[in-house]
């Protein structure tokens, strides 16, 4: 329940703070994450980004005030962050799919977007294939890049990254060079996100393998992950699909109701030699905790 009550005074927050600027930073302490997890449960919890939500919620609060209050469009928009009111309008449109000089005028139709409560639901368990182990410090070798610490662009440059690696010869030169398929991942490839990252805005992620020792020429770069207990889920199923559905269940129905909650220092998804797409695919993610 602590991992409840954490996420809903993350949210009281943001919804006292709707009028000012928000620190995501901020909001992740309240909730006992680091900023990048947190957007990471949020978005897997209720199907949309952090900020898609404050978004939202700034634009459903905008409508009601523009039809029942004689506040100018301008004061408005400035109220809930836009800095133009042609940039708030654009924003009020695809949202409300009307003008705010609209509503003001002759009123309109306006959608409205509720406040999140958030509750352990109690529906019946979920089978699934997780262990603990606690594990000495080993090496990761790397490609690494920042990228930005909101989730909504950082989800749409990773995947491009992959791409970029693959296509660069950097996949192929962790495999043939650096690879050590003795190691703890056997033959897999890993997404590393260093969620301890000393940058605020951004976010270090890289795509690696077991270190193998061998001199490291390029731009690679070699981290020592510390000892530390892991808790530790099989995926079953074609990627992406399959372990975002995992996601889902690791953060609603695992850690609300286990003795673990996530440490904030390192995710990783640990990708087995495969088809991908296959039904049958099998890939682990494993996530740094500490006890509650």
């Amino acid at each position: 329940m602590d991992w409840i009550k954490s996420l809903q005074n993350a949210i009281n927050y943001i919804e006292d703070n709707l009028t000012e600027e928000i620190d995501y930073e901020k909001v992740a302490k309240i909730a006992n994450s680091s900023t990048f997890n947190f957007q990471r449960v949020f978005s897997i919890l209720c199907n949309y980004t952090l900020g898609e939500y404050i978004r939202n919620r700034r634009l459903s609060l905008a409508g009601s005030e523009l039809a029942s209050t004689n506040q100018k469009v301008i004061d408005v928009a400035f109220k809930y962050g836009y800095e133009s009111p042609e940039s708030f309008s654009r924003a009020f449109y695809n949202f409300h799919g009307i003008n705010p000089s609209q509503i003001k005028k002759k009123g309109g139709k306006l959608k409205s977007f509720s406040k999140i409560s958030v509750k352990l639901k109690l529906d019946g368990g979920s089978i699934m294939d997780y262990r603990i182990e606690k594990h000495d410090e080993f090496k990761l070798i790397s490609k690494k890049k920042y990228f930005p610490i909101e989730l909504e662009e950082s989800q749409k440059q990773i995947p491009h990254f992959w791409t970029e690696c693959k296509n660069d010869g950097s996949l192929n030169t962790l495999l043939s060079k650096y690879f050590d398929n003795n190691g703890l991942f056997e033959d897999s490839v890993i997404g590393i996100c260093f969620e301890n990252s000393d940058r605020k805005e951004e976010i270090p992620y890289g795509i690696g393998v077991f270190y193998n020792g061998e001199k490291v020429e390029g731009d690679f770069q070699v981290d020592l992950i510390p000892s530390l207990n892991w808790a530790i889920f099989k995926s079953i199923g074609p990627m992406p699909i399959a372990i975002q559905s995992l996601l889902k269940t690791i953060y609603s129905e695992f850690f609300p109701s286990s003795e673990y909650k996530p440490s904030g220092g390192y995710y990783l998804e640990v990708y087995p030699n495969g088809n991908m797409s296959a039904s049958n695919y099998e890939c682990e993610i494993w996530i740094s905790v500490d006890k509650k």
